[in-house]
Order: structure tokens, then C-alpha cells, then sequence
């Protein structure tokens, strides 16, 4: 009978009267280590919008509060004015830097869409709006 090396032993998993198996278990560990260690270094994903905002001055009013809403049309309105998203931004950092912060009073329809409500969300934190409130919220107690 021949003499099996121990290398042989610890790779091979063998009935000494049948052929050798190959033991796949380290194999899988390796491959479960690797796996956690990929899932470990992939990085968080982020949620970011790029918005351009316009040089220009908006001539819109800033009142102490400020109603935006957003319809099903994805229409922006500022104190029931039109206005898209830069002007938005625009308009928040000009009722930001008064002396008393103007308050924003975020009014979207119950039924608008989720992204541009997000997109005007993000458009007034990032341009200083802090006194943000969501006034009428109970006109989606209906929709869930």
C-alpha cells in the first residue's frame, strides 16, 4: 500500500481503499471570507442632485412666509408664481440671508411626484433654507 503524504491528507479527503475526493469545504470558506470582504469595501451609495442656479437676480417677492407648492404637473410655484428649480434656489438664498430667515411653507399636492418633491427639497437645504415646514400634511392621510 502506498503511503499518502500529509499535504496529500489535507487536501484530499480519501477512503484509503477508494479514489481521492477533493475536500471542497476550504474552498468554500475562502470564497464566503472573500465575498464578505467585497461587500465590506464597496462604497455607501450617495444621493446627491446637481443643480445649476441662475446668476441672474429672480424677481420674485419674499414674503416672511413663503408658500412653494408643487402640482401634479410638476409646476413650482413661489407665492403662487411659476418658477423652476434654479429660481427656486435662488429665492430661498435671497429669504435666507434676511436678517429674520424668512419661513418656507412647502406645500406639494398629494399626488405630485415623489422626485420633484425631493428635487425642490434638496434646491431649499442647500441654499440655506432652515425654516422649512409642511403645512396641509393631513391631506395625505387619505392616500395610505
Amino acid at each position: 500500500m502506498r503511503k499518502r503524504s500529509m499535504f496529500h491528507r489535507s487536501i484530499f479527503r480519501a477512503d484509503p481503499n477508494g479514489d481521492p475526493d477533493i475536500n471542497t469545504t476550504p474552498l468554500i470558506d475562502v470564497m464566503l471570507v472573500m465575498l464578505v470582504m467585497f461587500i465590506i469595501t464597496i462604497p455607501p451609495p450617495t444621493h446627491s442632485i446637481d443643480v445649476t442656479l441662475s446668476p441672474d437676480e429672480v424677481t420674485g417677492k419674499i414674503l416672511d412666509q413663503n408658500r412653494v407648492t408643487i402640482d401634479t404637473s410638476d409646476v413650482i410655484r413661489w407665492n403662487d408664481e411659476a418658477i423652476d428649480l434654479a429660481e427656486l434656489g435662488v429665492l430661498v438664498r435671497q429669504a435666507s440671508e434676511r436678517a429674520e430667515p424668512a419661513a418656507i411653507l412647502l406645500e406639494p399636492d398629494a399626488r405630485a411626484r415623489y422626485l420633484r418633491v425631493d428635487e425642490a427639497i434638496g434646491a431649499i437645504r442647500r441654499n440655506g433654507g432652515t425654516k422649512l415646514a409642511f403645512p396641509g400634511i393631513e391631506g395625505y392621510a387619505g392616500l395610505i
